[in-house]
């Protein structure tokens, strides 16, 4: 990303910041046992990361410190979204610990790596990440409004599993961290050219 003066007042990041202060609110839901409000609150987090990513490349807006605080709402909306299946959906998970305990620690490697590696977790803003966004998040509130879909579970397990394993790669490839990378295929193409 181009060095540029930041501006750090502008609708995508003012959306990664109600994300992170929702995070208590999610809690309080699960600790209550409260469906409805966690359902409610982790959609209109997740939504609102669909928006921030839309508004902040429609209006030219991404900047080094936006991608760093969307990476770290992410991370929280992920840890509430875990802990509200593992908390209110206890027989579910436990029906299904070994997809979960792989989801977990594919999810969890890449971003231990890059603390240990470069002392921050990454946020490369991936397609496959996109991608995975919204698969899962069309799972967690299919499963609480609908209900379960075996198909649909499996084929988000293998879509999140892919899209963790792209950014270990990438982790343990980069010399140096780097934002908004897009894709492993972008990146091995530019160490071509």
């Amino acid at each position: 990303m181009k060095t540029k003066q930041e501006n750090l007042l502008n609708v995508p990041n003012a959306l990664s910041a109600y994300r992170l202060f929702a995070l208590p609110f999610i809690l309080y839901a699960i600790c209550t046992a409260n469906r409805n409000l966690f359902i409610l609150l982790i959609s209109i987090n997740l939504i609102s990361d669909i928006l921030d990513g839309m508004i902040a490349r429609l209006f030219n807006l991404q900047t080094e410190f936006g991608a760093k605080l969307d990476s770290v709402a992410d991370i929280g909306t992920y840890l509430m979204a875990f802990l509200g299946m593992i908390t209110l959906e206890k027989a579910f998970v436990s029906s299904y610990k070994i997809e979960f305990i792989i989801l977990i620690a594919l999810w969890i490697i890449p971003q231990l790596c890059a603390l240990i590696k470069f002392r921050r977790f990454p946020s490369f803003h991936l397609w496959s990440y996109k991608v995975t966004g919204y698969v899962q998040g069309i799972f967690i509130f299919s499963y609480f409004t609908v209900g379960f879909y075996q198909p649909y579970f499996y084929m988000m397990l293998l879509i999140s599993c892919l899209a963790y394993l792209e950014e270990l790669i990438l982790v343990l490839m980069l010399p140096q961290l780097r934002s908004n990378l897009k894709s492993i295929f972008l990146v091995s193409l530019r160490k071509l050219t």
